[in-house]
C-alpha cells in the first residue's frame, strides 16, 4: 500500500490539523477543517480578513502579486492572506485572535488583576 505524501498544516490557536493538498488554500483547509478563518471577499484576496501568520515562509508558496500589493512590509513578519497561501510542506498557521474576543479577553484580564491586586492590598 502506497503512502501519501501530503503535508499537514496545523491551525493554532487549537492545535487542529488536516492534510494539505497542495492545490488547496489554507482558506479552503480551513474550513474543511472546522477551523473559523473570517472572510468576505471568497478568497479574491479583496477584503483583507483572512490574515494569517506563517511559521515557515518556505512551507508555503510565494506570494502572490495581490498580497504583494495588499500586505507590503507585512510579508516580512509572515502575515500572509489564507485565500492566496498554499502549503508545500508541513506547516503551522497562528490565526489572530477576533478584535472583539481580543478585547473582551484584555478587559477581563484587567478586571482580574484589579480583584487580585485589591485582595493583595486589603
Amino acid at each position: 500500500m502506497k503512502q501519501s505524501n501530503v503535508p499537514m498544516v496545523t491551525f493554532q490557536p487549537g492545535g487542529k490539523s488536516i492534510a494539505a493538498p497542495s492545490h488547496r488554500s489554507i482558506l479552503e483547509l480551513s474550513a474543511k477543517a472546522k477551523v473559523l478563518i473570517p472572510t468576505r471577499c471568497k478568497g479574491v484576496a479583496g477584503c483583507l480578513m483572512c490574515k494569517i501568520e506563517i511559521n515557515d515562509s518556505s512551507a508555503v508558496n510565494a506570494p502572490t502579486r495581490a498580497e504583494e500589493l495588499k500586505l507590503g512590509p507585512l510579508l516580512e513578519q509572515g502575515i500572509r492572506l489564507a485565500c492566496q497561501t498554499k502549503v508545500c510542506k508541513e506547516v503551522t498557521v497562528q490565526i489572530p485572535e477576533d478584535k472583539l474576543k481580543s478585547i473582551v479577553r484584555k478587559q477581563l484580564e484587567r478586571l482580574k488583576q484589579g480583584v487580585e491586586e485589591d485582595d493583595w492590598l486589603a
